[in-house]
């Protein structure tokens, strides 16, 4: 079994705090590919609902929902950065950003996989390693 980190993160402005635990850490960043994620273009990271918490700023966040209404995406309504989303293909996993994460640079990975969610699948990619 691997072992669980933990992960602060917050948007810009800091009016949004999250928490992540990851089992096995941050070994599976993915862009994606769908309408919205091509153009916000982050380094995202997956994990269940019950390892997502938030932990101040809820009156804060801006909910964005299109097509089929199903894929919760948030937005700090102060900063306008997204910080997490509540995915379409299972509700029971989020999506958040991992820039938005303390001392983690998401420009530090040497593999960065792909969800191809403009066809609705999943592409994995070989793991995460950090340069």
């Amino acid at each position: 079994m691997a072992s669980i980190e933990s992960y602060k993160g917050s948007c810009h402005c800091g009016a949004v705090t999250f928490e992540v635990q990851m089992e096995g850490g941050l070994a599976n960043p993915r862009h994606c590919n769908c309408s919205l994620c091509r153009r916000k273009g982050t380094v995202m990271e997956t994990l269940t609902a019950d390892r997502f918490t938030l932990v101040t700023g809820e009156e804060k966040l801006s909910l964005y929902q299109w097509n089929t209404k199903k894929a919760k995406h948030y937005f700090c309504k102060v900063c306008g950065i997204y910080t997490h989303h509540q995915r379409r293909i299972d509700s029971n996993q989020f999506g958040f950003n991992v820039g938005c994460l303390n001392d983690v640079d998401p420009f530090g990975f040497k593999n960065v996989g792909m969800v191809d969610g403009a066809a609705g699948s999943v592409v994995e990619n070989s793991g995460g390693q950090r340069q």
